[in-house]
């Protein structure tokens, strides 16, 4: 009975991604499997969806600024791999002062012999200097990273090679689908 109570719940919560008019053909047919992951991310993520506090407190360090229709990207640097009800990355948007999660991550140096979603789709991201205040600078070497962001002061915090990304968009509707690199609809946030 438990179970089926939380199977339903479950479905409550992916029903809006998996109806959502604005899905690409492909993904309004996501696969059973997919769906029940997307299920186990939000319920592993909801306590973050309206708390970045709680994400902070958790491990999540700010690693970029806003990129325009994507979002701020927070980091847990202890996760590591593929598991759906763990990500390392939270993607966040403000307005008003408020945060808000829309998208969960996860990265890859290489793209994933075999997915770890069915129908996922890739995104990528460049080898970077990353500064503690969620700035970024693009460097093919940690030795080209500058102890300080010279534009904003702020202390190195890691460097990283090019990496292959995995987006999750299961809490906001995005018309490129759940697997979407960009998302249209954050247009409004992105001078927040």
């Amino acid at each position: 009975m438990r179970r089926l109570i939380w199977l339903l719940f479950a479905a409550v919560l992916i029903t809006p991604l998996v109806a959502a008019p604005a899905a690409s053909t492909a993904e309004a047919t996501l696969a059973p499997e997919v769906v029940a992951q997307i299920a186990q991310a939000r319920l592993a993520t909801m306590k973050y969806a309206a708390n970045l506090a709680q994400a902070k407190a958790d491990g999540y360090g700010i690693i970029t600024p806003m990129i325009p229709n994507m979002g701020y990207h927070f980091l847990n640097g202890k996760i590591e791999g593929f598991d759906v009800t763990k990500p390392p990355i939270l993607v966040y948007v403000r307005s008003n002062g408020r945060w808000q999660l829309v998208a969960v991550e996860w990265v890859f140096p290489k793209r994933p012999a075999a997915a770890p979603m069915k129908g996922a789709r890739y995104g990528s991201f460049g080898a970077a200097c990353h500064y503690a205040d969620g700035s970024f600078v693009t460097a093919s070497s940690q030795d080209a990273c500058a102890k300080t962001n010279t534009k904003t002061g702020a202390a190195f915090n890691f460097w990283h090679p090019p990496l292959v990304t995995l987006h999750l968009w299961i809490w906001y509707p995005n018309p490129n689908g759940v697997f979407g690199e960009f998302n249209p609809l954050l247009t409004p946030f992105n001078n927040e």
